[in-house]
């Protein structure tokens, strides 16, 4: 006996685990003969731990041979581990093959079930067991009650309410808690309360109950308010109150509560952490984000998944990239060493929405390529983030093969993911593959609407967006503030004024939203367009906007359009005193002078704008060739086939003169002769970009080009003429709308 006894030592010493010696013969037969029932009874670590399901399986059989199964301890000692090991199948079964059966055997198999969240099983073991005549405990009802919140079942939570008080059951401060936040969870706030006024022991989770429900209905303030009321905070009271005032909105009162956190001397936790994170991204408090990290890294818990993860939404909401990228790569080396799915595929679509975010569009679809390439799983979000990086930068290409890629991984298109599809395409110059988005959506909801709205606005289809919100009102949903924008941007673009007075009287009158600084600009833009310039002014002076600088910039612009110098100068003046340092003022009042052939006076706002340094960003367009963007500006000469460019368009412009088309040496900006005008205009960026269009592609393959200024009238005339030439669809987004040429003719039809 001596070997086994030894055998046995080892077994149970502290510094060994005593699971792998089970399957040893000899100990498991002494087990078996000697002390099993004793073992089941007195042995903890069994109904603690998780133990392998051959192991259980293996306790099991040696309690039957033995009969130690009939002795009711042995039973659930044994029901516990296999429940433990959520072994639930095999616990069930063992359940229903017990002769015997007391409230705690009842109550390990609620909570089993409650803990998967098998709500229906619970509430009918829950029936049956009151069937049976046992009594259940504070741990049975609290299982019970947490199964009711889940299912929402206000009745059926109620009705084991009434069972507690008719049976006389005693309400301790755990049942309590737990009658609490069933209420709160459905909703039944009355209860609730007065529940809560009843209790006469409350411990630190009942106020942080009903902090939450406060917090969850957007009662900050009294929510605040029970938050002063408690004796003791710990530090879950904190990040309940932290994290629900900084949800409702209010996030300064949540950093004055963080500041009073660190004054009362309460450690921060994980939790505590992430929820600082969050708060200043969202503050864009850059200075207290890296604080907080140097607090994260004096901690060591810098390698928590959702720490890490806050850290690089934190740098990517301030802006700084270079940190973020830091901080990823930094991850990206540990996810190489460890396999954690969920963490790494949130860390891709960060990195990637902090990319689009600040506006690095083309590292964004680097990293995105990369991440396809690493097989690493595509969410919704990532999704989301990279098919508007599409929509900004005008690359439709890679926007289709995203789309293409949703349809190969199943991601149901609803209406949120629909609706940036539908503004993808619409920016990238396809309005008919956005109105087959539409049209295939079911439960269009307001931010679906007002996308397709939008698109056909941006496409001048002023008419189609007037019908599309007349359609929607009818249905009775509701339009947003941003659906109006995209209504009077529609009428605006397509010259509807009357249409437009319209619907801005209805959005304030109907439907009772405010106008703000986009809407006011959308009519000054609706009257300028139309060559209503006194009603422009007058609306300015009518709603006391005359701090709205947008609203004078689009009225300069309308000056500029209908070649109205007078007006001009008085306006520019008055924008000029509201941002002395915007370069968009000088260049649309010097280009007016030069309209006008004042070029002294063109001069003059030059030097203006060159002595108080204020610069301007060059024109820009760019075109995206088998998934390269190529960019130009006016002269460039950077471009590695600049050769064969120049030299076809100079062929190109030599033959549309021959069906019409001359320079507008009217818009040239400088004192020169007609000829040398002409040399400058044929040098203008979009240009250069259909010319590499040309050469670069199909004769059928339509030509998509992106600007960042407003295309001039010489180059409008040169892309009509291009289409009519050449049959080819040429469109172009600048940066008011878009402009398909075709056949010689612009769906702007020339207003714009």
């Amino acid at each position: 006996m001596q070997p086994l006894f030894r055998a046995l030592r080892k077994m149970f010493s502290t510094s060994l685990n005593p699971k792998k010696y089970l399957n040893n013969p000899t100990v498991s037969l002494f087990l078996a003969k000697k002390i099993a029932p004793f073992s089941f009874h007195q042995c903890d670590y069994y109904s603690h731990q998780s133990l392998p399901l051959s192991t259980t399986k293996s306790l099991h059989a040696k309690a039957i041979k033995d009969g130690s199964f009939q002795n009711l301890d042995v039973a659930n000692h044994l029901f516990t581990v296999y429940a433990k090991s959520k072994c639930l199948s095999h616990a069930r079964k063992l359940f229903d093959e017990m002769s015997l059966r007391d409230v705690r055997t009842w109550t390990i198999v609620v909570s089993a079930f409650a803990r998967v969240g098998s709500n229906g099983v619970v509430l009918k073991l829950f029936e049956d067991m009151q069937n049976e005549g046992i009594k259940p405990n504070q741990f049975t009802l609290s299982s019970v009650l947490k199964c009711c919140s889940s299912l929402s079942e206000l009745r059926i939570g109620r009705g084991v309410h009434g069972w507690i008080l008719r049976n006389g059951v005693a309400l301790d401060v755990v049942l309590e808690n737990s009658l609490l936040d069933f209420y709160v969870k459905c909703e039944d706030f009355e209860s609730a309360k007065c529940l809560f006024e009843l209790m006469e022991e409350r411990n630190s989770v009942t106020w942080n109950i009903m902090i939450g429900a406060h917090l969850n209905v957007g009662d900050v303030y009294k929510a605040v308010d029970l938050f002063r009321r408690l004796s003791f905070k710990d530090v879950a009271s904190w990040n309940t109150i932290i994290n629900g005032v900084m949800q409702n909105g209010y996030e300064k009162t949540a950093l004055e509560l963080l500041y009073e956190m660190v004054k009362d001397g309460t450690l921060f936790n994980e939790i505590t952490f992430s929820v600082a994170l969050v708060l200043v991204s969202s503050l864009v408090d850059l200075e207290l984000g890296k604080q907080i990290h140097g607090r994260i890294l004096t901690f060591g818990i810098e390698v928590d998944g959702f720490i890490r993860n806050s850290i690089l939404d934190l740098y990517c909401k301030c802006g700084e990239m270079k940190l973020a990228l830091k901080v990823f790569e930094k991850m990206d080396m540990d996810f190489g060493r460890k396999e954690n799915s969920i963490e790494e595929m949130v860390s891709w679509s960060s990195i990637i929405s902090g990319l689009v975010l600040n506006s690095q569009f083309e590292d964004a679809f680097r990293t995105f390529t990369s991440m396809i390439c690493k097989e690493i799983e595509v969410d919704r979000f990532t999704v989301t983030s990279i098919i508007s990086a599409c929509a900004n930068y005008g690359i439709l290409g890679l926007g289709q093969q995203v789309h293409a890629l949703i349809q190969k991984t199943g991601h149901k298109v609803d209406a949120y993911l629909g609706s940036s599809l539908i503004d993808m395409y619409g920016k990238c110059g396809n309005l008919d593959d956005a109105r087959m988005i539409f049209k295939q959506t079911n439960d269009k909801n307001v931010v679906l609407w007002t996308s397709m709205i939008s698109s056909c606005a941006l496409h001048g289809q002023g008419r189609e967006a007037v019908q599309l919100f007349e359609f929607w009102a009818s249905e009775g949903i509701r339009p947003n503030e941003v659906t109006f924008i995209g209504v009077l941007t529609a009428c605006s673009h397509a010259g509807l004024v009357e249409e437009g007075c319209r619907y801005f009287k209805l959005m304030k009158e109907v439907y009772g939203i405010k106008p703000g600084v986009e809407h006011f600009t959308c009519m000054a833009d609706l009257y300028g367009r139309a060559g209503q310039l006194n009603e422009t002014k007058k609306f300015i002076h009518e709603n006391d906007i005359s701090h709205m600088s947008a609203v004078w910039r689009s009225f300069l612009s309308s000056c500029r359009l209908h070649r109205d110098l007078e007006m001009a100068e008085r306006v520019s003046e008055k924008l000029l005193g509201l941002e002395p340092l915007d370069a968009g003022p000088y260049i649309l009042l010097s280009n007016i002078c030069a309209t006008k052939q004042r070029w002294d006076d063109a001069a003059e706002v030059r030097n203006l704008m060159q002595s108080r340094g204020v610069k301007k960003h060059p024109g820009q367009s760019w075109i995206q060739i088998k998934n390269q963007v190529h960019t130009f500006v006016m002269g460039d000469r950077s471009h590695p086939q600049k050769d064969e460019i120049y030299s076809y368009l100079d062929k190109l412009i030599g033959r549309l003169r021959e069906i019409g088309y001359s320079s507008d040496a009217k818009v040239v900006m400088q004192d020169v002769e007609e000829e040398q005008g002409e040399m400058l205009l044929g040098f203008h960026s979009e240009k250069l970009a259909t010319a590499y269009g040309i050469i670069s592609t199909a004769s059928q393959t339509p030509i998509r080009i992106m600007k960042n200024l407003r295309v001039c009238n010489d180059c409008h005339n040169f892309m009509k003429y291009t289409s009519r030439l050449l049959d080819r669809e040429i469109i172009v987004r600048d940066i008011r709308r878009f402009h398909h040429f075709k056949h010689g003719c612009c769906s702007c039809r020339d207003y714009w």
